[in-house]
């Protein structure tokens, strides 16, 4: 007998949720037990619910008051956090972010799939099948990231970066203060500098304007 998939869908926005969760409910063996909305409710909601997948974006704030941003921390952070509390959690990134450096990075911070919002629709519930027994699973559009070994100059020195130092690099470029960035992230601002500093390095950098290039010019800001 077939097991029921329960699903955890994290997204900021309400209708992509329904959405999600009128595809899945295609399947009688898929089982939304639970929708989340920012980085903490996720992570909340895996605690009490230990879900099968978990479906989540990317782009969302930290918290309830965070103010939304169009930068990759909140997704970044839910995935470390869950993460840390279950190393063999089985998370499915699903965004509308289909360029590098936004798969590699969600890769490199432990996700089994990354599925492209324009494709939801036609894989979404193959994604989930496959997540759910552990395997992994990309969007046929986007595979070829994963792996590209033809860089660009942004993409090589971004990848150096730990996924803190990257969400933290997002948030700079997006035009976050140092003490915002800390609030929005519950650390300390000596622990943001830290990181910071770090990246400049890693980077060859030295101010934020820098920073916002190189976001640029590697298409993290959304314009």
């Amino acid at each position: 007998m077939n097991r029921l998939i329960r699903v955890l869908l994290v997204d900021d926005h309400s209708i992509v949720r329904y959405g999600y969760q009128q595809l899945l409910a295609e399947n009688p063996l898929i089982k939304v037990v639970a929708e989340a909305e920012n980085c903490a409710e996720a992570f909340n909601c895996y605690r009490s619910l230990s879900p099968d997948v978990v479906i989540l974006d990317l782009s969302m704030p930290m918290d309830s008051e965070s103010e939304e941003v169009q930068s990759t921390a909140g997704g970044l952070e839910a995935i470390r956090r869950i993460r840390s509390h279950d190393n063999d959690a089985r998370i499915l990134v699903v965004s509308g972010l289909d360029t590098n450096p936004y798969p590699q990075h969600a890769v490199q911070a432990g996700v089994l799939g990354y599925v492209t919002k324009r494709n939801a629709s036609a894989e979404l519930k193959e994604a989930v099948e496959n997540i759910s027994r552990g395997r992994t699973y990309y969007s046929k559009s986007i595979s070829h990231l994963i792996d590209n070994t033809d860089k660009s100059f942004e993409d090589i020195g971004l990848s150096q970066l730990t996924g803190r130092e990257m969400e933290i690099f997002s948030m700079i470029a997006e035009g976050h203060s140092v003490n915002h960035v800390a609030e929005m992230m519950h650390v300390s601002p000596k622990t943001v500098h830290a990181h910071r500093a770090n990246l400049m390095r890693k980077l060859g950098i030295s101010s934020n304007s820098e920073i916002i290039h190189i976001a640029m010019r590697a298409g993290i800001l959304q314009t």
